[in-house]
């Protein structure tokens, strides 16, 4: 079958649900056999978000071929069953960038480089790379329309109707129907100057969704549609939901995939949603009850910067039948306040990954507090570093342990910079990325987790464990379950003699789904669940 494209925007405001709509209409699509891919256009001039901040970006999802990517390339992993690359994710950076490249190397030798035609086939080509071999390729732009930086991106899939024909392309534009309590209405006025604007740079949506807290009514529906253009069965609403895993089944009731099918042309089995009905069930209904995990981290205040990592919480809570509450903890808290009465309702607690000194004293004592009151405990990354230095400070007795990111002279650097970032000075796209395989040793929690010896997880650091102090600390204890042996790198550390202690130095959370939860988080969430009950 020839690809079938799907262009999602979105209009009023920003964050208004465009990556959690493409993502739902890829788990619909593959619930009637189709192969899926998806893809986010991102219209500000960095090359990728590696180096933004997480206040203002949040988080940074890493792909297997370790690309930094947008936060929705996330939510599109967890809906469906697509891989996403390098590819899945690009910007108005990198278009300039590439398009600069080829006219310094002689590509466009005696014409004036243009936004039209050169950035918009660009834009075209990235498109259609990333397409290859999917019966449905659904890319989302992202900003909001109006916004200057997105014109090139839109005007880019607005030919992309000419180049690829009728019955092949479709426009579906998320918008925003607000709830104006003072008046008790919902007002219908944003989605449509939201579409005017749309309309007015040559793209006519062939479908709504529309974000709003309530059912919209039949009439207002035909308002809707009236107004827009487009037929009112088009008009689907996508008011807000209890679980965020519950939209595929909401959008369905809507009859969104009918209309996706039926407007381009494609003939499908009937949805299978069967195990999504089964997620639902758990989320809303969990036959044994619910554990309190506390994150103690330093983005505490901007949930959007832990995204996959909460999500992965909740898919340990889908494997275990039981709800998952999350407390955030800012680590800067415990340096002031201490441990004592911070953490006491905890039954599990996880330190996450982070960049920078700031908080990490406190992640410290956290540490000290799960592994001597024997709370299972789960670090990531940083939070793993953190651990491992906890251990080195107050079992091994190394009064000095630290890492070297945050003191360079300190006496026991446990944890050092890797020798491939020695010389390494640009900050974009530098780090260690990507996936990478790791050897596990038998009988461990690591190794029962994954009921295998040999696994592949996802990294993005800079410092690692020092391996000079590898005896030092198996000698009191430590025991060291994942090693990647081909840099003889320490991936996994545990405590054996703990209910479940395990930090580890990649993102398992980037590869958890709610219907595959991560083995990792998967038993995390069964040890505190169990200490729970004591």
């Amino acid at each position: 079958m020839k690809t079938k494209f799907i262009f999602i925007t979105g209009g009023v405001v920003s964050s208004i649900g465009k990556g959690l709509a493409a993502a739902s209409l890829g788990a619909l699509l593959e619930a009637r056999g189709l192969r899926v891919t998806l893809q986010k256009l991102d219209p500000y001039i960095n090359v990728d978000p590696g180096t933004m901040s997480p206040f203002q970006h949040g988080e940074v999802f890493v792909t297997d071929d370790g690309a930094e990517t947008d936060l929705d390339l996330g939510h599109y992993e967890r809906y469906t069953t697509a891989r996403l690359s390098k590819k899945s994710n690009f910007t108005t950076g990198q278009v300039y960038f590439s398009v600069i490249e080829k006219e310094r190397r002689g590509d466009y030798l005696g014409g004036t480089v243009q936004v039209i035609p050169h950035i918009t086939d660009e834009i075209k080509t990235k498109i259609l790379d990333n397409a290859k071999g999917a019966d449905v390729a659904i890319v989302e732009v992202g900003g909001t329309v109006g916004d200057i930086e997105s014109l090139p991106f839109l005007e880019a899939i607005r030919q992309f109707k000419a180049d690829r024909g009728v019955g092949n392309v479709l426009y579906l534009h998320v918008t925003l129907v607000p709830y104006i309590r003072t008046a008790g209405e919902m007002k219908t006025k944003p989605t449509q100057h939201s579409v005017k604007e749309l309309r007015e740079i040559g793209i006519q949506p062939d479908i709504l969704i529309c974000r709003c807290e309530r059912e919209l009514p039949h009439d207002m529906k035909a308002k809707i549609a009236l107004f827009c253009n487009v037929e009112e069965k088009a008009v689907i609403t996508s008011a807000d939901a209890e679980h965020i895993y519950a939209v595929p089944l909401a959008l369905n009731r809507e009859g969104l995939d009918d209309q996706v099918v039926e407007k381009l042309n494609i003939w499908t089995k009937a949805p299978d949603l069967t195990p999504w009905q089964a997620v639902v069930e758990k989320l809303t209904n969990p036959g044994k009850g619910e554990v309190r995990i506390a994150i103690v981290g330093k983005y505490v205040n901007l949930t959007e910067s832990y995204k996959s990592l909460a999500e992965a919480l909740t898919h340990g809570g889908i494997g275990n039948n039981c709800r998952v509450v999350l407390s955030y903890l800012d680590s800067e808290r415990i340096e002031k306040e201490g441990v004592d009465g911070l953490l006491d309702d905890a039954d599990g607690i996880l330190v996450p990954g982070g960049f920078g000194e700031r908080g990490t004293e406190g992640k410290i004592k956290a540490i000290e507090f799960a592994r001597t009151r024997k709370i299972p405990f789960f670090g990531i990354c940083l939070g793993m570093q953190m651990a491992v230095v906890e251990y080195a400070r107050n079992v091994c007795k190394l009064d000095d342990a630290f890492s070297s990111e945050f003191k360079h002279d300190c006496a026991h650097p446990v944890i050092h910079l890797m020798e491939e970032q020695k010389g390494v000075s640009r900050k974009g796209g530098t780090m260690r990325l990507g996936a990478y395989p790791c050897t596990l040793t038998k009988g461990t929690f690591a190794q029962k987790a994954y009921g295998a010896t040999e696994i592949s997880e996802r990294h993005r650091h800079r410092y690692e464990f020092n391996n000079a102090y590898r005896e030092r600390l198996v000698a009191c204890g430590l025991v060291l379950s994942g090693i990647y042996k081909d840099g003889d790198l320490v991936e996994i550390v545990e405590i054996p003699d703990h209910p479940w202690f395990l930090g580890c130095q990649f993102h398992p959370e980037f590869k958890s789904r709610p219907l595959n939860p991560h083995p990792l988080f998967r038993d995390f969430i069964g040890a505190a669940l169990a200490n729970s009950k004591k």
